[in-house]
């Protein structure tokens, strides 16, 4: 599973980074960032929690 973020969609709000800080980072581009593509499986629910919770709806697991 990989997991992706729609800079077209993406506020850089942070809920991301608050859910699952060792996938999600907000840069100093006001931007969230994957810097964990492929999470660990103890990471998995806090990746789907994060794109559950994402007002912008711009993250995706495929």
């Amino acid at each position: 599973m990989r997991v992706q973020v729609d800079e077209t969609k993406c506020s850089g709000i942070g809920m991301c980074e608050m859910t699952a800080a060792s996938v999600f980072e907000v840069g100093d581009d006001g931007q969230a960032h994957v810097i964990k593509p492929e999470p660990d499986a103890d990471e998995v629910e806090a990746v789907q929690e994060a794109i559950s919770n994402c007002p912008t709806q711009a993250l995706s697991l495929a």
